[in-house]
């Protein structure tokens, strides 16, 4: 039986885990250690609890030391307690390397394509990108690098709209910053309807993008 998933709501409640944030089902971190060396230190340090612990997390490494950490449980579909407490670990292992924590640099970004036949164009970027084919039909990067590709149901067609646009996961507690941030760059809200699941936002050219968050999905 798998694991228990456990809501992103009592994630961010959660006093221990403020370095993290739940985003698209899982939970991510981000520590900017002191130096390059020292987030490859934090790195191994991570990944010896993780095998320690057995569940491994995906790890990133970038100059000048910051380091990412995302954790889910792949047989359960997303964040459970084993992930909450290997978490809690990480903080402490990078409070120790004096990494100090970033959670509002965490995100995901998605390329959604709006199609009335997925099945049709699937394989074209597919092959272009040489991803592999996901159950859940969407494209994915099988090396976990690129940004996914999601299709959207569209009855018609849209002359006068771009039919590809970015989905920005972003920690929650950020969104509306990031929106305003947009919108004072010379965007344009195209749509709040369903904030703050997404807001939907546009540049000067009528290209668009969705600003998400995990809330009030249903």
């Amino acid at each position: 039986m798998a694991a228990q998933l456990v809501p992103p709501a009592d994630i961010a409640a959660d006093p221990t885990l403020t370095d993290w944030r739940y985003v698209v089902g899982s939970i991510r971190a981000e520590f900017v250690a002191p130096s390059f060396p020292d987030g490859a230190a934090l790195i191994a340090a991570i990944a010896d609890a993780a095998e320690a612990a057995d569940h491994h997390p995906a790890l990133h490494l970038r100059w000048p030391g910051a380091v990412r950490v995302d954790l889910w449980s792949h047989d359960a579909g997303g964040v459970t307690a084993r992930d909450l407490a290997l978490a809690r670990t990480v903080s402490t292992l990078a409070a120790a390397a004096g990494a100090t924590p970033r959670p509002a640099g965490v995100q995901v970004l998605e390329m959604t394509i709006d199609t009335a036949d997925a099945d049709r164009i699937r394989p074209f970027w597919m092959a272009v990108l040489g991803y592999g084919d996901d159950p859940d039909a969407f494209v994915d990067d099988p090396a976990g690098f690129g940004p996914p590709i999601l299709f959207q149901p569209m009855d018609d067609g849209r002359s006068q709209r771009n039919r590809i646009h970015f989905d920005i996961n972003v920690p929650h507690d950020v969104a509306e910053q990031r929106v305003a941030a947009a919108l004072a760059a010379g965007g344009t809200l195209v749509s709040d309807a369903r904030a703050r699941a997404w807001w939907v936002l546009g540049d000067a050219d009528g290209n668009e993008a969705c600003i998400c968050t995990w809330q009030d999905r249903d």
